[in-house]
């Protein structure tokens, strides 16, 4: 088991590179990018104004919603009156003066070190903005991951044992219902009856803790905490808890329905111990395989709705502003620090499938 977890260790650098070109090839086709929207900005023609950017002329104020100002046909920069000198040194700043293949080795090298450089738009280190929103991150992903683990397991067993009668029809009804709700919808209907919006204001509507938090005592910081994280991670559980309910049930069931059930039942084991002694082992190992993607969706894709309705300032609205702004450090960096948890996560889940099931031997697989 050793050489595979080396084997699979030295696969993620690989890996890491293959990802990050494919992303880098992509991104660098794509029409705007950071000068063509400080242009926009100096221009006048970008929307919206969220963040600054510094060169060594000035203060030049970013915008939000242009992805570039790019040219009108049949325009240049300098047929639009731009200096051609400043529009060289903006790209020299930004090292775009340097060709494609040398910038990507550059970057990599880098983060290779784990040095992400600055944002391009924030004045602030990228290592700095992913510390400061990692928390909301991490705290809706194992939350929401957590419980619906803890709901989906025992649901989808006993959905199991008792198929086809009134308990599993009930609950099918409202899986299929918590299913079929988009997690951003629930969220607003749960501001509106609990939050204040319309009917109770129970919960809090913004933030991960409270403006006072520093001068509560530890137990009211726990429930200070708890009090905020309660409608959030409720939206995102709503609709995650559903597949993988079904998803335990059917593989339960097929494993009740093998020979070696059969077997163990007719040597007179209780049911429990039939169940839970040689079912729940097999069974769970399609579970535990869904378990990295299922994390890392939460954690950093699936929040980003709901980190924007609860005023969550998290890894996915950072990601998410580091794309509309052509933020290209943010969105790289992001994009390498989530590839690598995601190789870590896939190999963590191989070494819990040995854990689960002892005769799975990758090794040998090898």
């Amino acid at each position: 088991m050793l050489a595979y977890i080396i084997r699979r260790l030295l696969l993620i650098v690989p890996t890491l590179i293959g990802v990050m070109l494919l992303s880098f090839l992509i991104i660098q086709a794509a029409p705007g990018g950071p000068i063509d929207r400080i242009l926009a900005e100096i221009e006048g023609t970008a929307v919206g104004a969220l963040s600054r950017v510094t060169t060594g002329e000035g203060d030049f104020v970013g915008g939000g919603d242009s992805a570039g100002g790019t040219e009108e046909p049949g325009q240049s920069r300098g047929s639009r009156g731009l200096d051609p000198d400043f529009v060289a040194q903006l790209e020299k700043q930004f090292g775009f003066d340097k060709p494609l293949h040398e910038r990507f080795i550059t970057m990599m090298g880098q983060y290779l070190m784990f040095d992400f450089g600055e944002s391009y738009f924030q004045d602030r280190r990228v290592v700095d903005l992913v510390i400061d929103k990692l928390p909301v991150s991490i705290s809706l992903g194992l939350w929401t991951t957590l419980i619906t683990y803890l709901v989906s397991i025992p649901l989808g067993i006993a959905k199991a044992v008792r198929d086809g009668e009134r308990f599993d029809l009930w609950t099918s009804s409202v899986i299929i219902v918590g299913y079929a709700i988009p997690s951003f919808l629930f969220a607003v209907l749960l501001i509106v009856l609990f939050a204040g919006g319309r009917y109770f204001d129970l919960f809090p509507l913004r933030g991960l803790v409270s403006e006072n938090f520093d001068e509560l005592s530890p137990i009211q910081q726990v429930l200070d905490y708890l009090w905020h994280m309660a409608l959030p991670v409720l939206s995102m559980v709503i609709g995650a808890f559903a597949g993988l309910t079904m998803l335990t049930k059917n593989s339960f069931l097929e494993e009740i329905g093998k020979q070696y059930v059969i077997t163990a039942r007719a040597k007179g084991l209780e049911e429990k111990a039939v169940l839970y002694g040689h079912v729940f082992r097999n069974a769970m190992l399609i579970v535990i395989a869904g378990f990295p993607g299922a994390f890392i969706g939460i954690l950093f894709t699936g929040a980003l709705l709901i980190e924007v309705i609860f005023s969550l300032d998290g890894l996915g609205l950072l990601g998410f502003q580091a794309a509309i702004d052509r933020d290209y450090p943010v969105m790289f960096a992001s994009l390498y620090f989530f590839t690598l948890i995601g190789l870590l996560l896939n190999l963590i889940s191989d070494i819990t499938y040995t854990l689960v099931d002892p005769r799975i031997d990758f090794e040998a697989r090898g």
